[in-house]
Order: structure tokens, then sequence, then C-alpha cells
């Protein structure tokens, strides 16, 4: 059994940290190989760099999506964004899977008639817990909570029509959603191992509140659940809709 999974990738990592970490979508990859624990599964990738125009020629290229993270706002009227937001309302069409990772998770509301703005808590950053929510509607996740690392300024704040809310941090009211049994998000980072988290948060220090800073590097400590959320995020792919 193969699963190929189409990364939609909307930026660079930073130069000072993709000798040592690699770009976003091997970040992926590492991440689900390891995850994926079916010795019959095999996972292929293909990387579209959308930010750059490149997208595939037919959507069944691939079996699913998934949209990286990007320092970009989903908001802003540059062409790349807008263009992308037109190709997630086409998989939406064509309920074709889909996974949407911090900017991922925010186009999807963005596209699909929901509002993504700044949040008036500021930055969330660094390792966090989400609670799940015991309401939601099919409840794909095991146990209360989940945790993940945390880097945005931006986040929902209305979710698109019949999106279903999964979990909340104490700072983000919707950090994990779905949307028609073909669409999954997460405002957190899966892809996201402290070791990169602390590189990526030192480089950036200067942009952020001191105090935010410091609680930043002090969760990165906590123990976190990417490879949970991944083979989540696999099992996601493979269910029939």
């Amino acid at each position: 059994m193969k699963l190929t999974l189409g990364i939609l990738k909307t930026d660079d990592v930073l130069s000072e940290l993709a000798a040592d970490y690699g770009e976003y979508p091997l970040m992926f990859e590492r991440l689900l190989q390891v995850a994926n624990t079916d010795p019959q599964l095999q996972l292929e990738f293909v990387t579209y760099q959308v930010n750059e125009g490149i997208y595939p020629a037919e959507l069944d290229e691939v079996d699913a999506f998934l949209m990286t993270g990007s320092k970009s706002s989903v908001y802003e009227q540059i062409t790349w964004v807008t263009k992308l937001a037109e190709f997630v309302r086409t998989l939406h069409r064509h309920k074709k899977k889909f996974i949407g990772i911090c900017f991922g998770h925010q186009m999807v509301a963005h596209a699909l008639g929901g509002k993504t703005c700044l949040a008036e808590s500021g930055w969330s950053l660094g390792a966090k817990q989400a609670k799940l929510n015991p309401d939601a509607e099919p409840n794909i996740f095991a146990g209360k909570s989940f945790n993940l690392i945390y880097s945005h300024q931006d986040q929902i704040v209305v979710p698109a029509p019949g999106t279903e809310i999964f979990a909340s941090t104490d700072t983000c009211p919707i950090a994990a959603t779905g949307l028609d049994k073909h669409i999954l998000t997460f405002q957190g980072h899966p892809e996201f191992f402290s070791d990169f988290s602390r590189a990526l948060f030192q480089l950036r220090r200067a942009g952020y509140p001191p105090q935010v800073y410091e609680a930043a590097m002090a969760s990165l400590e906590q123990t976190t659940d990417q490879y949970r959320v991944a083979k989540l995020m696999i099992d996601f792919c493979l269910a029939s809709q």
C-alpha cells in the first residue's frame, strides 16, 4: 500500500538554519516516516513550491495535500497567496484530503468563508497544551489533550462554515479543526522539534516581547506529541470519506 502526499511549500527555512535542519518538506517527511508504524505502508512525497507559483498539473497526482507554515499572512493581498486561496477552494470542492499546518490551518478559514487576523493576545510561542473538545464530531483524537510547539501571531477568529473545532489552547481558541471529513488542520507545528525551535526563537528573539521569549524557551523542556499527531495525520489521509 502506498500513500503519496503533496506538500504545498509556502516559505523557506531561514538560511542560518536550513543546512542543519533542512527545508520544511524534509521536516515533514522525517516526521511522518518515523510515525508510520505500518510496514506495509509506503509513504512518498512530492513538493510544490506554491509561493513561487508551482502547482500540481492534476489534483490526483497525489493522494492528499499538506500545506506548511509561512511567515506570510493569509489575508495579504499578494498574488501567490490569493492564488493559493483559490486552490484551497478547488480542493474543497473536489473533497480532496487536505492537512493545513499553521499558515495552512489559517488559510482554510480564510479561503472558505471564515476570518484570520492578528491575535489580540500577541505572539503564541513555545510548547503548549491543546485541550480537546469532547463534543466534537467525529472525534478523531484519543485522550484529552496534546502538546505541540507553536509560533504564530495570526490566528483564526471565525472558522469557515461547517468547521468542527477539535482543540483549543490557552491563547488560541481554534487550535485544531476539521471540515467535511476531508480537511484537518492544526495551528501548532508537529514538524517542529525542540532543537529547531530553540534555534529559531533565538534568531528571532529581537521580534518577541522578552517575557514571551523567556517563557517559550523554558517551555521547550516539555514533552510534546509530534509523533502522535503525525500518526493521526497518516490515518486521516488513509481513511475513507
